[in-house]
Formats: structure tokens, sequence, C-alpha cells
């Protein structure tokens, strides 16, 4: 798995147009303040790659369990403040992210 050849895809289709960036895929974000889809790339990718769907849904199951689970903004109970805020990059642009890594996964096939 290149991590590298789907980050770039990511940042191509996703990044440039991110309200917490500049337009041209660089983030604004602060080190405190880190892009979750950045900080949680690597297991992003591996659970989008788990996965194979024509729904979101099960992709957005999979991300609650595998990535915000770990996250340090949820809440045991499951409640995360900065996603219900729509502050969450990550949560955000999911469905954008899956769609990304399913066409780089097609097109190396």
């Amino acid at each position: 798995m290149n991590l590298d050849l789907y980050w770039q895809a990511v940042q191509q289709k996703i990044c440039v147009k991110c309200i917490d960036g500049d337009g041209a895929g660089n983030c604004r974000l602060n080190e405190r303040e880190e892009c979750a889809l950045k900080r949680h790339f690597p297991i992003i990718v591996q659970t989008v790659l788990s996965l194979k769907s024509d729904h979101v849904d099960p992709y957005v199951l999979a991300l609650r369990e595998n990535v915000c689970a770990t996250c340090i903004h949820q809440s045991p109970d499951g409640k995360c403040q900065v996603r219900s805020s729509v502050d969450c990059g990550l949560d955000r642009y999911y469905p954008l992210v899956v769609e990304t890594i399913e066409e780089v996964r097609a097109s190396a096939a």
C-alpha cells in the first residue's frame, strides 16, 4: 500500500476544497489543531481498503470504530464535540475521502 499515492490524491481532491485550507491544498490549522484526516491517515486508508460497499454507511461505521474510537476528542460514550460542531475535517469530508481512496485503489488494480 503506497500511502503517498493516496495522500496526494486526497490533497488534490479534498484539501484544495477544505474550509481549513488555503485553496491550494495547504492546511491552515496549527499543530494544536492538526487535521484529523492527516493525523489518522494510515488507519483511514486501511479502514477504507478493508471494505467494499456501494453505500457509505459501512464506511462510516468502520470510521467510528477504527478512528473515532481512538481520537482524543471523542468521549468514552462515543460523543464528539468537534464532530458535532462540524469542525472535524475528517468527518466533514469522509464520503469524499472514501471516494478518493476507492478511485486510487481502482486505478492501481
